[in-house]
């Protein structure tokens, strides 16, 4: 039995959640019988039926004596839905090929160990890196309680994300602005500074051609309250909350006025003059933010870097160069002196957005890595 292709085929119906199952991991499932493929499922939104339950039902009948293949181990516990470990056994299910364990460490190996002391075999660890990433916002946010954060950044060839005027449209085309707002739709929430909010003055909504988008939390950074009560932020039709995080000196009267119009406000820690995002990732995590998308400019993506609470990066590169050094670059503010003392990226991956390129990576690699096994 190939174990790879059909575990692939899981990690493929998996990925269909992707952004509607927060705060629960992506999982698909296939039953497997004589070789072929008899039943399918994915995990499909919290609080919903899981993969497997989804899968066995596909299979029918056929579930008898058959091998389920998972991307994520079965859960044995009783949550919003029942333990899928009593449906795989009462389907007559008695071999599970899964492709890790579960992260939680208050359930890791339940469901497999019961599985076994019931009279099935289970066997581990096909394609694990690849549910591990696929994964990797559940994985850090259950062994944190902190969100994923992913920095995002589009620049030029020569690293400027706008000219010297702040013109920044567009610097990417519209096959790479397009995948960005498939990961607004993934994550959570998405932060910028309130300098991108007074100079773009965006929406940070999701919008997907063809498919309904989940729009993320829009999280702004305004240390002194200074956000202009027209912005487009404030004023928005939109399912998810706008939180703005400001210092203790706000001024009272616009706090009170953003509030009543509906306007979550929380005042968070200073730290040299700026919030403290170190401290703020707590508060998130705290409020059940599982992911956060931080989509710049480049004095927040500089301050997220050096306070070390970023875990990937997304960085696009259009084919364009400014050639100045006038432009406004990535990252703004004091780097380090020695080019030893940067900041690795690993487990990169590449992709062209017609003649944009995606670069990605991670940028953590210590023992609550979303990429080392539990």
């Amino acid at each position: 039995m190939n174990n790879q292709y059909f575990m692939e085929t899981a990690l493929e119906l998996a990925a269909r959640g992707a952004g509607y199952t927060s705060p629960n991991p992506m999982v698909g499932a296939v039953v497997v019988k004589n070789g072929e493929v008899v039943g399918r499922g994915w995990h499909q939104k919290a609080g919903g039926p899981h993969a497997e339950v989804f899968a066995i039902n596909d299979a029918g009948e056929l579930a008898r004596d058959a091998t389920l293949f998972v991307t994520l181990e079965p859960c044995n516990h009783v949550g919003r839905t029942d333990p899928c470990t009593k449906k795989i056994l009462s389907a007559g299910i008695r071999h599970v090929v899964m492709a890790m364990a579960d992260p939680n460490p208050d359930v890791a190996g339940g469901g497999a160990e019961f599985l076994i002391r019931n009279g099935a075999t289970v066997e581990t660890g096909v394609c694990e890196n690849q549910a591990r990433k696929l994964n990797d916002i559940f994985i850090k946010y259950i062994r944190t309680k902190r969100p994923f954060v992913l920095l995002k950044c589009a620049a030029t060839l020569d690293g400027r994300i706008a000219t010297r005027t702040g013109d920044a449209k567009w610097v990417t085309g519209p096959s790479a602005r397009n995948y960005v707002h498939e990961l607004r739709h993934r994550m959570d929430a998405i932060m910028v500074g309130i300098n991108t909010v007074t100079a773009d003055n965006p929406r940070l909504t999701a919008r997907l051609e063809g498919k309904a988008a989940v729009d993320p939390i829009r999280v702004i950074l305004d240390t002194h309250l200074s956000i202009p009560e027209n912005a487009n932020v404030l004023h928005l039709k939109s399912s998810a909350d706008t939180l703005i995080v400001t210092g203790n000196l706000a001024p009272s009267g616009k706090r009170k006025r953003l509030e009543a119009a509906g306007i979550k406000i929380i005042t968070a820690d200073i730290k040299d003059g700026r919030i403290d995002l170190d401290a703020l990732m707590n508060r998130l995590g705290e409020m059940g933010v599982t992911s956060l998308l931080i989509e710049g400019g480049a004095l927040v993506s500089a301050a997220a870097l050096k306070a070390g609470v970023v875990d990937k990066v997304c960085f696009f590169y259009a084919p364009k160069i400014l050639g100045g050094d006038d432009g406004i670059p990535m990252c703004r503010g004091a780097g380090p002196e020695l080019m030893s003392h940067s900041i690795p990226v690993t487990d990169i991956t590449v992709r062209q957005f017609d003649g944009d390129v995606m670069i990605e990576g991670y940028i953590k690699q210590d023992k609550q890595s979303c990429l080392q096994a539990s």
